[in-house]
């Protein structure tokens, strides 16, 4: 049952392409949105589409894959766990954020 704590597992779109950042120790850090949509039938009948946002975050060996491998709008599959984080804005207001760190990425898009 340890196996199955704080484990998100997603299969998404890219929205945009990875925010790659390396840090002062030489590792990197990609930053990813990822949209996973939800169809369904509301009330009258009619299809609705629902995109849920999501924010990864991919360090070391992943976020090089990330880097040369990812483009906006591929198909991806993501497995990690939830973090949550807080910091201070540049306007001094606390900011929350919740964020899924990676740590199994699959690329589903096969290549053109």
């Amino acid at each position: 049952m340890n196996a199955m704590k704080n484990k998100v597992q997603l299969i998404g779109h890219l929205g945009q392409a990875p925010e790659i950042k390396a840090l002062a120790d030489g590792k990197k850090v990609a930053h990813l949105r990822v949209a996973t949509n939800e169809n369904y039938k509301n009330a009258k009948g009619e299809k609705v589409t629902e995109t849920q946002w999501h924010n990864v975050v991919a360090w070391g060996k992943l976020a090089e894959i990330a880097e040369k491998y990812l483009v906006k709008g591929i198909e991806v599959a993501i497995e990690g766990k939830l973090i949550n984080r807080s910091y201070t804005d540049k306007q001094g207001v606390k900011r929350d954020v919740t964020e899924i760190q990676a740590n199994e990425l699959l690329i589903l898009t096969k290549k053109a």
